[in-house]
């Protein structure tokens, strides 16, 4: 097959590699960056990245009464189960807010103590830091006796029993679990290898170099956590390798699903998530109210079959991929899963409401004339949105945006952006994907259209159809 084709993740003819390991498949290498990553910054995730169940409570609550509808019906169709107990999980619990304002509005909706006093909510992640976190929730505190944490890896679940679970779901979990990038040439299926480098300007900060080495190579999180910070430095080389059948789950449906787009083009297929549904398959009763992943991603095979696509991110240095929700929908029914739909996110939190929903984020991104020179310009705007909307948002939670300003925020308008931060309505909107409703954004469309937004235009970004990676509801439940 000749020489294998090596890429530098980032061309800059300065940064001379330093190894800091050797060439593995990529979701070696992820599964290995997300032990580091969250060793080293599990306390301080909301710094790289918000999701929508870190701080905003919409999308519990559209879980809530979601499950609340569903259990209801259940047991107006079948009242002798009416005192099982009822185990639901929650695989990637991240600080523990989604929990918590579950529980809040589940407890809230059951107005005939039915439901709430029958729930166990169990928490499970893969690191005690994350966990530790979510422990410390004091809003999930308050449901103390519902509650478990166990540390675990997903989808590996042995203790608990076939059949022994009624709901769970996920929240930008899958982007983070092991995920292969395959392609055809040739009649072979090939897979991404990648290879860790450090710039050489970076080397004069570890006289220790092999002592570095091995701490990343074994993941020692209390021999990295002393050295200075270097994730984000790292440059990865790429190249191909055939890769054995019994290397990939579901290999044969994957082989078929890869035959349908081009050759030589890099389609991820995201492993551990395949596997969690094998997992949810076992777990869930046969009544069971079904599983649901909250995630980034595709089902569209346009946009798969599309060289450009972005299959991965790089977020502090830990990967986050695209999710391939067409072969996971696949794979879920070949698995025995029962129902399987996709639909938006933002449809499902807003029909669970019975509200149009949409994100902070599709405002700013609605405006008509975003500026462009520098970032704190966006960090204003969006501060000065969320002051418009803070004037008809109530949230039931007291928390405000924590919002990191650029080192090259100009004296005068970091001032302004201080005084906005400390100003923000304790009850306001509480991160940048939060959701709003089509009454709160309106009813403060006259100061946002004082900043520079369009009212139709606003209107009309609560119809839009998702963009061609968006974030998606993927749901299996038991054929009944």
């Amino acid at each position: 097959m000749g020489d294998p084709v090596v890429e530098p993740v980032a061309d800059n003819e300065e940064a001379l590699p330093q190894l800091l390991g050797d060439f593995a498949p990529i979701d070696v290498w992820q599964r290995h960056m997300n032990a580091v990553f969250y060793g080293l910054r599990g306390e301080r995730v909301r710094e790289f990245y918000q999701t929508f169940a870190a701080a905003d409570y919409r999308l519990g609550y559209a879980l809530a009464a979601d499950y609340v509808q569903r259990a209801t019906k259940r047991r107006r169709d079948n009242p002798d189960k009416e005192s099982a107990p009822l185990t639901i999980m929650e695989w990637g619990c991240g600080n523990g807010n989604l929990a918590a304002c579950f529980l809040d509005h589940v407890k809230a909706l059951d107005r005939d103590g039915i439901l709430y006093p029958r729930i166990q909510y169990v928490l499970i992640d893969a690191s005690e830091t994350v966990l530790d976190g979510a422990r410390a929730n004091a809003e999930l505190a308050k449901h103390g006796d519902r509650v478990q944490f166990v540390q675990a890896t997903v989808p590996d679940l042995p203790s608990y029993a076939d059949g022994s679970v009624d709901r769970i779901f996920c929240n930008e979990l899958w982007s983070e679990l092991p995920t292969k990038l395959l392609l055809r040439k040739a009649g072979d299926v090939m897979e991404e290898h990648i290879r860790p480098n450090l710039k050489e300007t970076r080397l004069i900060d570890y006289p220790d170099w092999p002592g570095l080495v091995q701490a990343f190579a074994e993941a020692d999180i209390a021999g990295l956590k002393p050295l200075p910070a270097f994730l984000e430095d790292i440059l990865w080389e790429r190249e191909y390798h055939k890769i054995e059948a019994k290397d990939v789950p579901f290999r044969r449906l994957i082989t078929d699903f890869l035959k349908l787009f081009d050759e030589e083009l890099l389609i991820p297929v995201n492993a551990g998530a395949a596997a969690s549904l094998r997992e949810a398959r076992r777990l869930l009763a046969p009544d069971a109210l079904g599983f649901s992943s909250f995630d980034a991603g595709t089902a569209d095979e346009a946009v798969l079959n599309d060289p450009e696509k972005p299959c991965y991110n790089l977020v502090g240095g830990q990967f986050s991929f695209m999710v391939n929700l067409a072969l996971l929908e696949d794979v879920a029914k070949q698995a025995g899963g029962g129902q399987v739909a996709i639909e938006p996110q933002k449809e499902f939190v807003g029909r669970s409401l019975g509200v149009n929903v949409m994100s902070l984020m599709d405002v700013l991104a609605s405006h008509p004339n975003l500026p462009q020179d520098a970032p704190w310009q966006i960090d204003r705007l969006l501060m000065k949105t969320v002051e418009a909307l803070n004037a008809g948002y109530a949230s039931p939670y007291e928390r405000t945006i924590d919002l990191p300003l650029s080192s090259e925020t100009p004296e005068e308008a970091r001032r302004e952006l201080e005084q906005l931060l400390a100003g923000q309505a304790r009850q306001g909107v509480p991160d940048t994907v939060a959701y709003l409703t089509e009454e709160e954004v309106m009813k403060a469309a006259t100061q946002l259209e004082a900043l520079g937004y369009d009212r139709s235009i606003l209107q009309a970004a609560f119809m839009a159809p998702p963009q061609p990676v968006d974030y998606f509801h993927f749901r299996m439940a038991p054929d009944k």
